[in-house]
């Protein structure tokens, strides 16, 4: 086990490297550009959902840190996959229960795969769209409480989050 943890962390790292290189494409005015984007994180959804069949979640102590946070970031960007993305949120879960990852990471993931679904997400991470400068969250189940559950999933609040993304 290893042996093949070792080797999977090679690959869950080799596709986050892809990813991050990539991922100016997703955004592209380029169909082309968007096109690659679409293929990439496909090609890696549809992987890591082997990984998923043969291993349950990708966790630190079987790949590593790195290759762990390398399985998470396939999931988020699996957006037109969302089998993918509710079977790693489901196994995440589990993992997060079982102490061996991280809440903060399953707060994004949970987040990603309720806007992918339409639904409200509950806490604030992920941003529809710039108005007058400033990001604006996707609607959020309890806007009033996003600060609290933020804080619970060991996100920082949301306007010290958002302002890393404001246009100036």
């Amino acid at each position: 086990m290893v042996h093949d943890g070792a080797a999977l962390a090679e690959e869950l790292k080799a596709m986050a490297a892809s990813d991050h290189r990539c991922a100016a494409h997703a955004n592209s005015d380029d169909p082309a550009e968007q096109l690659a984007w679409r293929r990439l994180t496909a090609r890696h959804g549809d992987r890591l959902g082997e990984i998923m069949d043969a291993y349950g979640w990708p966790t630190a102590d079987l790949v590593g840190e790195e290759a762990a946070r390398a399985a998470w970031l396939i999931a988020q960007h699996a957006d037109r996959q969302l089998d993918v993305q509710r079977r790693a949120l489901q196994l995440m879960e589990q993992a997060v229960a079982a102490g061996s990852a991280g809440p903060r990471e399953l707060a994004f993931l949970r987040d990603r795969t309720l806007v992918n679904e339409g639904r409200k997400q509950i806490y604030g991470t992920q941003i529809a769209g710039v108005k007058d400068g400033a990001p604006v969250p996707w609607p959020c189940e309890e806007p009033e409480r996003v600060d609290e559950l933020r804080a619970e999933a060991g996100i920082e609040p949301f306007d010290a989050y958002v302002a890393r993304f404001s246009v100036t």
